[in-house]
């Protein structure tokens, strides 16, 4: 066996290397002379000389299509079978073109952007397509983009609003296409998740002298950005100057103490009148009712949740509780419901104090925002109202008639 490898070897060596040196160059030579068609998708197309003024829709600003094309290459096997849709390019001349023209794509368009790949040498051929271009008038338009917070609030936290709710941007492009997004709007979607309760409670911290409950998270620069591929392959800024206030405001989920009596009273529907009236039935007075100065009132520590010691100072001695009186042979036990007293002056008294104590810089340029998104949240305050007992659980009252009497008595929630 040794000498069988030996003599195959060894003997006639030199005649041997030199066989197999020239069988390499042979396969090498035939190899690069084989000609394959490759199909490559997802070639870009660029349009260039596009006339002053005018543009074409789906055109980035480097004068790439958003659109691309598949193209079939006859050319070396050893190059296409390296070639990918990143090594090329489709250019397209617009100029002296009409509004509308139809593009013969063949392999003068071509072009590589590879510097190792020589087109006019390893691509014999190109399966030729057509493309139709359309020229559009380039507009530039101010496009209202409304501003969505979703997702989930951190942990301890409630949300209160977004302020400025609405924003603008400028947008260049394609007549049409401008007019389409001018219609519709835009929309800036802000994830809540992406808003860390750490970050919260650092902002808390760092107003620890404030005694404001409300807490604003200025919304970073890097999040005002919206895509637009038929405008841009990258994100667009939002320009609009007021971006720069943009922000989420939120309170604490902390229980606030009610430091003043709030008065019970009783509504007598009219249509039961006949029996059920002030003359027939009186409030009860109990531990938890108390008569003082001739009024009733809750003669309990109640707590407020889900809104701020700004609101609860607004509203001081302007709440009140209200019984629904109904017969028993509609309720066995009454209805009852927070009521504001003169809702429209606390909101204006509200929204002079809050601002009367802002600096913000948006106010001083429009001040109808500020007003606008304060009233707003002065609204969304009154309607999540809460009454609340210091063990954390929303008041329950159980209000019956009794024998010329309405008894109210609280009761307690799991």
């Amino acid at each position: 066996m040794k000498t069988l490898l030996y003599r195959f070897f060894i003997n006639h060596w030199p005649r041997k290397l030199i066989s197999l040196i020239l069988a390499m160059i042979v396969w090498m030579m035939v190899n690069r002379s084989l000609t394959v068609t490759k199909v490559i998708p997802n070639i870009p197309v660029r349009i260039t000389n596009v006339p002053h003024g005018k543009t074409i829709e789906g055109m980035q600003i480097d004068g790439t299509l958003s659109k691309r094309i598949t193209l079939s290459l006859n050319g070396q096997r050893a190059v296409l079978d390296e070639l990918s849709s990143k090594d090329l390019q489709i250019v397209i001349d617009a100029k002296d073109k009409p509004q509308e023209w139809i593009a013969a794509i063949n392999k003068k368009n071509l072009v590589s952007l590879n510097p190792d790949i020589d087109v006019n040498k390893m691509i014999s051929k190109i399966g030729q397509i057509e493309m139709i271009i359309r020229q559009s008038k380039l507009v530039t338009e101010r496009i209202p983009v409304a501003v969505t917070p979703t997702g989930e609030v951190p942990k301890g936290y409630q949300y209160l609003d977004v302020y400025p709710y609405q924003l603008f941007m400028t947008v260049n492009g394609p007549e049409d296409a401008v007019k389409r997004l001018k219609a519709r709007g835009l929309k800036l979607s802000i994830n809540l998740n992406d808003i860390s309760q750490e970050e919260l409670d650092q902002i808390q911290s760092s107003q620890a002298g404030d005694k404001s409950d409300e807490i604003s998270f200025f919304v970073p620069d890097a999040w005002k950005k919206i895509s637009l591929p038929l405008l841009s392959d990258a994100p667009i800024q939002i320009d609009d100057p007021q971006a720069k206030e943009l922000r989420i405001d939120f309170s604490r989920q902390d229980l606030l103490p009610i430091g003043f009596s709030i008065p019970v009273t009783v509504f007598f529907p009219p249509k039961y009148s006949k029996t059920l009236n002030p003359e027939t039935y009186t409030l009860a007075t109990s531990e938890f009712i108390a008569k003082k100065n001739g009024i009733k009132v809750i003669n309990a520590p109640l707590y407020a949740h889900g809104v701020s010691r700004h609101f609860l100072e607004t509203v001081k001695d302007m709440v009140q509780v209200v019984i629904i009186a109904n017969p028993k042979s509609e309720r066995e036990t009454l209805l009852w419901n927070v009521q504001f007293m003169y809702p429209h002056e606390l909101e204006d008294r509200y929204v002079s104090k809050v601002i009367s104590e802002s600096h913000d810089i948006v106010y001083d340029q429009q001040p109808h925002l500020l007003e606008d998104y304060l009233r707003n949240r002065f609204r969304n305050y009154m309607s999540r109202f809460r009454l609340y007992t210091p063990d954390n659980h929303k008041l329950s009252l159980k209000i019956e008639l009794q024998a010329n009497a309405i008894s109210v008595t609280p009761q307690k929630t799991p």
